[in-house]
């Protein structure tokens, strides 16, 4: 790279962030193409919408309006769902780009350039990356402060109990060295009582999914309440007994002994592999090796949450790399299609055998098994369906920080160093 490279790739990366520092929500998209014009190419990004079903064009001042772009049958839509780079195969060669951040998908990113967009170049590869990943930074930080693409992403109203729940939820995928989750709730607009959490602190990662009872306000008021209580405790210090409980008692409180919740709640230790959990009446989580299931996580048992405090008696399984660990809702595995037949877990498991076998990122099989149990209903969930994955020391995690081959340090549990503790 010679030093006007240098210079124009540094001019790129500073207009992204000058321009993003005092723009609203809704310019984030503007100070992308900006961006992007310094190196003389035009950019355009398209969010995902809620439903994960339609990449959304975000408008972009003097540019033309672009119709939104549908995931299953689109180079854009493979793009989504691989995150890696796609060629647009035009006549001037451009490239869709994943924009993530971390390993959140958030959409797609459509560059072009006058003499075509070659990724074989290591001065480009590097650029898209830059762009495209400093983007998805920027979107992440700027929407809490606006409501300019988060209106872009709905294709509907959502209820009120939908909007409480939703923004109390962490993001969809997190991954980290050793590490990666993917979550999924439907539905995205509704009423719904399912909650999941997760956290990761001094090498340890906390789990949970978690089932309120009721299909109303008061049910999503429940499964919220307990979710802050999991959280307060976990991050006051407390440990997973005492996560247990304080789930216990909010419940108890506000279920007023008519309400009540099943859920899932465990820890696992990245620097062994070992995970403890409690079963508080829910499906038992399942367990998969060489991406077969191999085992459901069935011990652990107590009565649901808000019946009552007993002594919280953990499980434990000692997981191998590359282990994946499935937690889901009833509303998976009970939904029902016309003829009355259960989703079931049979089938459940089959495609979650069939991701694993055609390589797909977390994030991409929750979304095909949660479309399938939607398809399955004919559009209309009769019960709320929560999924879980985490994936421990599969080495997934460097699949979300590169474009074009440029890969992530290796700063997996069994590398040869770590730079930094986790914190």
């Amino acid at each position: 790279m010679t030093a006007s490279d240098a210079e124009r790739t540094l001019a790129m990366v500073r207009t992204l962030l000058d321009r993003s520092h005092l723009a609203t929500t809704g310019q984030i998209p503007d100070a992308i193409a900006q961006a992007a014009q310094t190196l003389g190419w035009t950019a355009g990004l398209y969010l995902i919408d809620h439903e994960q079903r339609l990449l959304l064009p975000t408008p972009v001042t003097g540019a033309p309006a672009r119709r939104p772009l549908n995931i299953e049958t689109t180079l854009a839509g493979r793009c989504f769902r691989t995150v890696e780079p796609v060629p647009t195969g035009r006549t001037a060669p451009g490239v869709w780009l994943p924009v993530v951040d971390g390993s959140d998908r958030l959409g797609v990113l459509e560059v072009d350039a006058p003499g075509g967009i070659d990724l074989q170049d290591p001065l480009v590869q590097e650029r898209c990356r830059m762009l495209s990943h400093l983007g998805g930074h920027m979107i992440a930080a700027k929407s809490p402060y606006g409501d300019g693409l988060d209106g872009l992403r709905r294709l509907r109203p959502r209820t009120v109990a939908s909007e409480l729940l939703h923004q109390s939820l962490p993001p969809l995928s997190f991954a980290c060295e050793g590490l990666v989750i993917s979550c999924l709730l439907l539905p995205a607009y509704d009423v719904a009582a399912d909650a999941f959490d997760y956290g990761v602190a001094d090498d340890t990662v906390h789990l949970m999914v978690l089932d309120a009872t009721g299909h109303d306000l008061r049910g999503t008021i429940l499964a919220t309440l307990a979710l802050a209580a999991y959280r307060n405790a976990r991050r006051n210090g407390r440990g997973l007994s005492e996560g247990v409980s304080a789930v216990d008692r909010i419940v108890a409180e506000h279920g007023g002994a008519e309400r009540f919740a099943t859920g899932v709640l465990g820890e696992l230790d990245m620097s062994t592999g070992r995970l403890r959990y409690l079963n508080a009446g829910h499906p038992a989580p399942l367990l998969m090796r060489h991406g077969r299931v191999v085992k459901e996580l069935d011990a652990g048992r107590r009565i649901m949450f808000g019946l009552g405090q007993e002594p919280a008696v953990f499980a434990e399984e000692w997981l191998q790399p590359g282990d994946r660990v499935v937690l889901y809702t009833d509303g998976v595995v009970e939904a029902r299609d016309h003829d009355g037949e259960f989703f079931g877990q049979e089938r459940l498991e089959e495609l979650l055998h069939k991701a694993a076998a055609a390589g797909l990122p977390a994030p991409e099989t929750l979304r095909r098994i949660a479309h399938d149990v939607l398809d399955r209903q004919g559009g209309v969930l009769q019960d709320d369906a929560t999924l879980l994955v985490a994936e421990w020391a599969t080495s997934r995690e460097r699949t979300f920080t590169a474009v074009g081959g440029v890969a992530a340090h290796d700063l997996s549990p069994h590398g040869e160093e770590r730079q930094s503790p986790r914190r």
